[in-house]
C-alpha cells in the first residue's frame, strides 16, 4: 500500500503488484486453492515482465515482483505439503506481453512494430 500511494500513474489493473501490496491476501488465495485440493498453484506473475509493467512505470520492479510472488507461493505450498503429507507444487505464471511482433499496431504502417525480438527476450 504505502509504497505506491503516491505513484506517478494509475496502477489500477496491475494485479501482479498485489504480491507487494497485499502479500497476505495472495498467500491466502494460494492456501484456499491448495486446501481445496489443488496440487499446483501459480505465482500471480502473469504480467510481471518489463514490457507490461511499463504501462504502470514499474518495469524496474519486475525482478522483485517475481521473486516475492515465488516466495509467497512456495511458502503456501510448503505449509500445505507439511500439513497433509501430499507434495504441492508452484508453477511460474508467464503471460504474454501486451505487445506483439506478429502484427503492426498501426493500420497505416503495416511494417511497423512497437517492440523488437531482443526486447521481448530481455523482458
Amino acid at each position: 500500500g504505502e509504497e505506491f500511494k503516491d505513484w506517478t500513474c494509475d496502477i489500477k489493473g496491475n494485479n501482479d503488484v498485489l504480491v507487494l501490496t497485499k502479500p497476505d491476501l495472495i498467500r491466502q488465495v494460494h492456501l484456499d486453492y491448495l486446501n481445496a485440493g489443488a496440487d499446483f498453484i501459480e505465482t500471480n506473475t502473469f504480467n510481471a515482465q518489463v514490457i507490461s509493467l511499463a504501462d504502470y512505470e514499474m518495469e524496474h520492479l519486475a525482478y522483485r515482483i517475481n521473486y516475492e510472488a515465488a516466495q509467497i507461493a512456495k511458502s503456501a505450498a510448503k505449509e500445505v505439503t507439511e500439513k497433509t503429507g501430499v507434495k504441492r507444487y508452484v508453477c511460474g505464471a508467464v503471460g504474454p506481453t501486451n505487445r506483439t511482433l506478429s502484427i503492426s499496431p498501426s493500420v497505416e504502417k503495416p511494417e511497423f512494430r512497437n517492440v523488437t525480438y531482443d526486447e521481448l527476450i530481455d523482458a
